[in-house]
């Protein structure tokens, strides 16, 4: 059976997050379309855009020769970049709280100079996809599933000529142990290149001066448990049925959204990808 790649159901792992948490949350940020122009909504958020800079700057490196990475003047990099997500853009409600998130962000980036562990060495790249789509391949043919995602940066261990994934994280929190984000990013590395997966770390940017080692998860398992949750996220869509777990009064993940459709927010501009951005109070 071959697969409709313009049909088919494609996941990742923010999207299948959004399903977990919140079926309505996932149907307005990945289904829904404005009825007047035809385009997807979302929202100006200060962690997602603090998060967005740090990322663009650190994975930037890896674009360079290993021995050139740190030749650069990152926090440079990082001021430009900042443009892109400064006042209302970022979703920043006040002078004073974007400044909070430039001062952490900023800080970020000096820990990479000071401490820049794997990143001044060799790593593997993974191509995007046909028309500039994310890295993607068949999770499940005969359910017209594709599985997309972008690792943040993949290690090459010369040793014994494998890989390791290395995640940046930017927030608060650590990420959750049932999280799909590991599981996701295993299947890419394995379906997308020929070298075995050897390890795995979470880089926790806010906090720690080096990546945090975390156990590899089996790759059988690994499968079983997306495709679980992707054909809950292709039977939602078929029927089209996605209730929020609290009811009608929404929840913290969708009601957002709802402000949005109830003309409640206030319309920012086009995004990067053609989206809808809206601030919301």
């Amino acid at each position: 059976m071959a697969i409709d790649k313009y049909n088919a159901i494609w996941v990742s792992h923010s999207s299948m997050g959004d399903y977990l948490k919140c079926p309505r949350s996932y149907f307005l940020k990945n289904v829904y379309k404005d009825p007047q122009t035809k385009k997807k909504i979302a929202i100006a958020n200060p962690a997602l855009s603090l998060g967005q800079v740090v990322h663009r700057v650190v994975e930037n490196l890896k674009n360079f020769r290993a021995e050139d990475r740190f030749s650069r003047d990152l926090v440079k990099d990082f001021e430009v970049a900042w443009q892109a997500v400064s006042g209302e853009k970022g979703g920043f409600m006040s002078a004073k709280e974007e400044k909070e998130a430039r001062s952490r962000g900023r800080s970020m980036i000096e820990r990479v100079i000071k401490h820049p562990g794997p990143l001044d060495q060799k790593t593997v790249k993974i191509k995007d996809g046909q028309n500039g789509m994310p890295p993607n391949f068949v999770l499940s043919e005969e359910d017209q599933i594709i599985l997309c995602g972008r690792i943040d940066w993949l290690q090459y261990v010369a040793e014994n000529d494998s890989v390791r994934i290395l995640d940046f994280k930017t927030g608060k929190s650590d990420e959750r142990e049932d999280s799909l984000q590991l599981p996701i990013y295993l299947l890419l590395v394995n379906a997308l290149q020929k070298r075995t997966v050897s390890g795995a770390s979470y880089w926790y940017l806010d906090r720690e001066d080096r990546p945090k080692d975390v156990v590899l998860p089996k790759a059988e398992e690994s499968r079983e448990k997306v495709l679980k949750t992707a054909k809950e996220v292709k039977k939602a869509r078929e029927i089209g049925i996605f209730e929020c777990p609290k009811g009608k009064g929404g929840c913290f993940n969708c009601e957002p959204y709802e402000k949005i459709l109830r003309g409640d927010a206030k319309f920012l501009g086009q995004g990067e990808y053609g989206q809808m951005i809206f601030l919301v109070n």
